[in-house]
């Protein structure tokens, strides 16, 4: 999954499976060609064992195919990381989790069950810096009344509106929609705060909900649906009762 905010609650249901693995003899096997190629430096070899797109933390790029990957691999890979990466041992330090693959430590490398690349959960010093620049860029692009958060969550599109969630601080989260159309930098048609995030299993669906007044606002990110399941969906409703639904694209995330 994408973000480090959702990766870290998904710890907490994980935090005990962790302890009561072994290592499967095929599981460090991978880990182990995954160091080596860190170890020697095989970026092409590295970009050709990656699930693409593999996720950067929001608002910085995804990075989309194996050019990109090789392009950017040092802005991800920089040597603190590639040390902790190159010390690591196969049969201590990754953890086998069933059909998510094999983790490292706490979850900083994520390998599917194929020894596939399927998520860095690490920023380097240069993403750091990047993000915070991406950052100050959409609070100016942003209509007055929004342009103060300190997380970006996401921003999705349905056949009606532009929705946009941010996370203001400590989990306190903000929902502001515009009708389709409409700029972020015009003032929003809706804005709603104290939001919450439900988390469904460890499997990575979760879901935004705000309140007003009878009106309940759900905004659910889709990991693991149905074969033709939409990225996201939107969701009303009055007192219980389903009064709008729509399928959303995920723009932003």
């Amino acid at each position: 999954m994408k973000r480090s905010y959702l990766f870290l609650i998904l710890l907490v249901f994980i935090g005990n499976y962790i302890a009561a693995q072994e290592v499967s003899s095929e599981s460090q096997l991978f880990a182990k060609r995954f160091i080596e190629n860190i170890k020697d430096n095989k970026k092409e070899t590295l970009a050709d064992l990656v699930v693409y797109p593999l996720n950067r933390e929001n608002p910085i790029p995804d990075i989309i195919d194996k050019a990109d990957f090789i392009k950017r691999y040092d802005e991800v890979f920089d040597t603190s990381f590639k040390e902790e990466i190159i010390k690591s041992n196969p049969s201590k330090n990754w953890h086998d989790m069933g059909l998510r693959g094999v983790m490292l430590d706490k979850g900083s490398i994520w390998l599917d069950i194929d020894g596939r690349l399927t998520a860095v959960n690490y920023l380097s010093k240069f993403e750091i810096d990047f993000r915070k620049e991406l950052i100050a860029a959409q609070k100016k692009d942003l209509d007055a009344s929004i342009a103060y958060f300190k997380t970006p969550i996401c921003i999705l599109e349905t056949e009606k509106f532009t929705i946009r969630i941010d996370d203001l601080s400590k989990s306190n989260y903000r929902f502001a929609s515009w009708a389709a159309g409409k700029k972020m930098s015009e003032k929003p048609d809706l804005i709603l705060y104290n939001g919450k995030l439900i988390v469904e299993g460890i499997g990575g669906n979760h879901q935004y909900e705000f309140t007003n007044d009878k009106y309940t606002y759900e905004c659910a990110i889709i990991i693991l649906g149905e074969e033709n399941s939409p990225p996201a969906r939107f969701t009303i409703y009055q007192g219980g009762k389903k009064i709008l639904f729509q399928d959303a694209k995920i723009i932003s995330q």
